[in-house]
């Protein structure tokens, strides 16, 4: 006759404390900067489905992408004032001036 070993660790129900929200778009936290408090939240490369435009660079960010999304946390804002980031742009910007868009003709110095 084989014992199977006992299991001293209670079993627990893993799915039962996951709110699929929050593992699909992570924890929204707020950041000090120079230009106030903004609640930032990363977004996964498996929950970012859409193309964005990074306020950092100027470029795009695609789908599939890990990046960030940030909004002012004074709460007076709506969805309009969120902005997605990729993440080494959001550390850096406090180090760069903002992305000028110039036209097509316009010369680069």
């Amino acid at each position: 006759m084989t014992v199977s070993p006992r299991r001293n660790r209670p079993r627990r129900d893993d799915n039962a404390n996951l709110d699929a929200d929050r593992v699909r778009q992570g924890v929204a936290s707020v950041q000090q900067w120079t230009d106030g408090a903004w609640q930032v939240r990363g977004i996964g490369a498996g929950a970012s489905v859409k193309t964005y435009r990074c306020p950092g660079c100027n470029q795009e960010i695609r789908p599939g992408v890990a990046h960030l999304v940030a909004w002012p946390a004074d709460g007076l804002g709506d969805l309009t004032d969120r902005r997605h980031w990729h993440s080494g742009c959001w550390r850096a910007r406090d180090r760069r001036g903002p992305a000028v868009q110039r036209g097509r003709g316009a010369p680069r110095y």
